[in-house]
């Protein structure tokens, strides 16, 4: 029993360990220059659910993209520098777009924090 519950003891901690991101993947700079709470609502099953989102505007890459959180929160992100990664999820029906627009509809960044937490935010617009 002893040795059983010190296999466990030493098993957790490395366990920790690999659930942490790597820092080496959250390779795209961001800076945020502007962060709010916004009230969203969505259509469920006929019923209006609203909640409130975090509302970005951030500098990636040299462009200006508005990114909206994919989690509710009721805490605005802290301006600044951030490290993150893409992720692009494969869309289940692929909306076609004109040379002249760009879907976003599946695009987005994960922020990767100061204290080793991650949040996904959409991109859901561009500016100049």
């Amino acid at each position: 029993m002893k040795k059983f519950l010190l296999a466990i003891f030493l098993l957790v901690p490395a366990l920790c360990r690999a659930q942490l991101p790597k820092s080496t993947d959250y390779a795209i700079a961001v800076h945020v220059q502007s962060s709010q709470l916004v009230t969203a609502c969505h259509d469920f099953m006929g019923r209006s659910v609203c909640g409130i989102e975090q509302h970005l505007a951030a500098v990636i890459d040299g462009k200006k993209y508005v990114l909206n959180s994919k989690d509710y929160s009721n805490a605005v992100l802290k301006l600044g520098d951030y490290k993150a990664k893409t992720l692009v999820a494969r869309e289940r029906f692929p909306v076609p777009t004109a040379d002249y627009e760009t879907s976003y509809a599946t695009f987005t960044y994960e922020f990767l924090l100061p204290d080793g937490k991650t949040r996904k935010y959409a991109v859901v617009g561009e500016s100049e």
